[in-house]
């Protein structure tokens, strides 16, 4: 148990992280025309604003929620936001965003496996990913009762100091999880896969965020005469 628990969590995060930042690089210079977000929603268009648009607000909002709550040093908010405060901010916010995560992509997922047209379309992979996520709010989600039982933060502070370490390249990350229960570390592997499979997927279309919209020049366009 020892050994896994230090391959999972103190050498599986390095490998993760570099098979998503080289593989995503290697695609993007050799994969060009496999870099999209294959949207079936011109397929049929029933129900899927409600679950795209649940889906993509829950998932961004976890997605920001762990990068500040995990990743931000304890003195950078420590005069004006206890402990137990953040504590109960992370239950509330990530409770919301996994609720509409799940909602939205069991949905998504719904209309996968049961649209023809859909189905038709749909890789392995696109419907692998899709489960993954799902799975993983799922399991985001039942860690809300473990959290509810340490409302002073404690266990919240043991992740925390783990990502922490982590980012930072400090040996031994994975002694701060000490005591921390199983479904905090499974919700913690599965989403260290997530990155690894990322570069692999339709995910890499995150990349693509259109920001250079905000700066271009207009275009003119005339009819032509």
């Amino acid at each position: 148990m020892h050994y896994l628990t230090r391959f999972f969590f103190d050498i599986y995060p390095y490998l993760a992280g570099t098979v998503f930042l080289v593989g995503s690089w290697l695609r993007y210079d050799y994969g060009q025309y496999t870099w999209r977000a294959g949207s079936s929603q011109m397929l049929d268009k029933k129900g899927m604003r409600l679950a795209s648009n649940l889906f993509h607000i829950g998932i961004i909002g976890i997605f920001f929620g762990h990068i500040v709550g995990l990743l931000t040093p304890h003195w950078v908010y420590e005069s004006f936001l206890p402990i137990e405060v953040k504590q109960k901010l992370a239950m509330v916010a990530g409770g919301l965003c996994g609720l509409m995560t799940l909602i939205g992509g069991g949905l998504l997922l719904k209309r996968r496996l049961t649209n023809p047209r859909v189905r038709a379309t749909s890789s392995v992979g696109d419907i692998l990913i899709l489960t993954l996520l799902v799975v993983q709010a799922c399991l985001g989600l039942l860690t809300i009762p473990f959290s509810a039982q340490h409302m002073d933060g404690s266990e919240m502070m043991k992740l925390v100091a783990w990502a922490q370490a982590v980012v930072t390249f400090q040996g031994g990350a994975s002694q701060h999880l000490a005591g921390v229960a199983f479904i905090y570390r499974l919700h913690m592997v599965l989403g260290m896969t997530l990155f690894l499979l990322f570069p692999f997927c339709r995910l890499v279309h995150i990349w693509s965020a259109p920001v250079e919209y905000l700066t271009r020049r207009y275009q003119l366009v005339r009819n032509q005469r």
